[in-house]
């Protein structure tokens, strides 16, 4: 009997074929609206937020009609997870119903691939919180990233998330662009060898890792979001090509995402020569280049290279881009008309979906025996969600002692007069803006500081001691007193009097300054937070300046996304902590 004749299996679930066969017959039966529709994702619930999570987001929004998109498939789904607190296992739950739902719609069973951020760990509400990737870098320790990787890939396919969009390969150019804290630093064989061991962590675990952003989004001019970058060919092949080049060769990563940027005129979304010529023909790489968020409509809105998104799609696709995310925007109706009054070759279509279809193989999302339920729920749970609420643990123990061993190995001791180690003081004066703020230790991509702050009123998930604890725990007989001093940035220098009488009546004062991660203006450091020098965000210098000027001993402690220059305070502090 040859396999056509078996009753009820299709060529493309039929396990005994390869890979490559079993896409070849889906690519074979599908009409091109089917075709198309795996080539992008939807993001369910992204209108809902306050503010935004990815550049011109709102600007962007079109209604999505997902019951007439569903019948002719989708390609992905975007942030299940990392659109708005749920609980854990709610989540699971409710993923796997969408899941179905989306088998159920098209004609050939085929779910979408759901990705999600984990940059400082599964940006899902509940789930650990782990040191943003400038920690990653200041550990100089792969094996430790490696672990912490498959920790975080467990995680994220416990709940039926296929793809995670981390490690960020960016090189630090200038310590002024807001995303320094998502970059490993400023060395490309440091980035490139610990992204590399993130990348083979996070796969370990069954989990696509993307690299990102490929390439030239850290050497933007003046270090501005979504600026153009400079440079000339040595310095793009030196220093920022080396560690995608590393992750693809000894990482093995399976997915790429390209950069906002344009270099000499040209955007990445459109670079054949970079996503096909050198990715794919030069390095080898085989799996799926993803868009950033809007990126190819970005090459009519930004970049003014597409007439209309037709043409940005057609562009797009040629370049090498085989996904839209986050939402459709111009590879659905725009891009199915292109293909039709032949702007755009449908063999183009079929050399993106060929990707996608492969990848979704290997995840086993082709399989005939599919199941979106992880192993946490059973079949019953679909009719009683109640039920499994706080059934899936994300922040478990070992999650916890992991991500406290890289933060230890991350501190780094920038100057010391002997001071410290602090030797039981008696009175203690704990002073700066991020003395006693829990948050003070979170990245913007971590959860509550990415979406939990859009939500107000909501627990933050985890547990996140401040350093006024720490100190309480270390020292339970020393008198610690506490002062702001002055805010992150605002300016404000009414509160120095105060801190400066506090450590006057003090044996050692530690002034804990930095930043506030956020997006888009809402921190001081993260993605949009971009800044014209690298002074101390707000009044923060000069209250360092007046504790400098007491005799007491000032220890000066950076919980800080980026590099500041600290003045007189690189001389006269009795020592400096990063």
């Amino acid at each position: 009997m040859t396999v056509e004749n078996i009753p009820g299996i299709s060529l493309w679930n039929d396990l005994r074929l390869s890979v490559t066969a079993r896409v070849d017959a889906l690519i074979d039966a599908m009409n091109i609206e089917e075709k198309i529709a795996q080539l992008y994702g939807v993001w369910v619930g992204a209108s809902d937020q306050g503010g935004e999570v990815a550049p011109h987001q709102h600007d962007m929004e079109d209604t999505v009609d997902l019951d007439a998109l569903l019948p002719s498939g989708l390609g992905q789904l975007t942030r299940p997870f990392g659109t708005v607190p749920v609980d854990p296992a709610l989540g699971a739950l409710s993923l796997a119903r969408t899941q179905i739902r989306i088998a159920a719609m098209n004609r050939f069973g085929i779910p979408a691939l759901a990705h999600d951020e984990c940059l400082a760990g599964f940006a899902a509400w509940g789930a650990t919180a782990y040191p943003v990737p400038l920690s990653w870098g200041a550990t100089f320790d792969p094996d430790t990233v490696r672990r912490m990787a498959a920790a975080i890939g467990r995680d994220m396919r416990s709940v039926g998330v296929h793809q995670g969009l981390a490690p960020v390969l960016d090189v630090v150019r200038d310590a002024r662009w807001g995303r320094v804290e998502e970059t490993i630093g400023e060395d490309p064989y440091l980035v490139g060898t610990i992204g590399t061991a993130y990348v083979q962590g996070i796969e370990s675990a069954g989990v696509v890792a993307t690299l990102k952003h490929f390439v030239g989004y850290s050497a933007s001019r003046a270090g501005r979001n979504l600026a153009p970058a400079s440079m000339g060919p040595r310095e793009r092949a030196d220093v920022l090509l080396p560690p995608f080049e590393m992750a693809v060769r000894e990482g093995r990563a399976r997915s790429v995402m390209n950069a906002y940027t344009d270099t000499d005129g040209m955007p990445s979304a459109a670079d054949e020569n970079l996503l096909t010529g050198l990715l794919r023909d030069t390095w080898g790489f085989d799996g799926t280049v993803v868009a950033d968020y809007f990126a190819i409509a970005f090459l009519k809105t930004l970049h003014g290279i597409a007439a209309d998104w037709a043409d940005a799609a057609g562009s797009a696709l040629r370049a090498g881009i085989d996904v839209e995310l986050p939402n459709v925007k111009t590879y659905g109706a725009p891009l199915t008309e292109a293909v039709a009054d032949g702007r755009v070759p449908e063999a183009l279509v079929d050399r993106a979906l060929r990707r996608t279809l492969t990848q979704k193989a290997v995840l086993g999302l082709l399989d005939p025996d599919w199941n979106p339920l992880p192993a946490a729920l059973h079949e019953a749970d679909l009719n009683d969600p109640a039920a499994v609420r706080g059934r899936i643990d994300l922040d478990g123990p070992e999650n916890r002692a992991l991500a406290r061993t890289v933060a230890e190995k991350a501190v780094v001791l920038l100057s010391n007069d002997g001071t410290l180690p602090l030797e039981r003081p008696r009175r203690i004066a704990l002073l700066g803006p991020n003395a006693d703020e829990p948050v003070a230790v979170l990245g913007c991509y971590s959860f509550p500081q990415h979406i939990g702050v859009r939500h107000p009123g909501t627990p933050l998930g985890i547990e996140l001691p401040t350093l006024h604890d720490a100190l309480s725990r270390e020292f339970p007989d020393a008198e610690i007193t506490v002062a702001l001093g002055t805010g992150i940035d605002d300016g404000d220098l009414t509160g120095i009097r105060e801190a400066a009488r506090l450590a006057r009546e003090s044996d050692i004062a530690l002034v804990v300054l930095g930043d506030r991660a956020g997006l888009f203006g809402r921190g001081t450091s993260g993605e949009g937070c971009d800044v014209a020098t690298l002074v101390l965000p707000g009044a923060q210098q000069q209250l360092l300046d007046a504790l400098l000027d007491l005799e007491t001993p000032v220890v000066t402690v950076l919980l800080a996304g980026r590099p500041y220059a600290l003045g007189r305070a690189v001389e006269e502090s009795a020592a400096i902590v990063q």
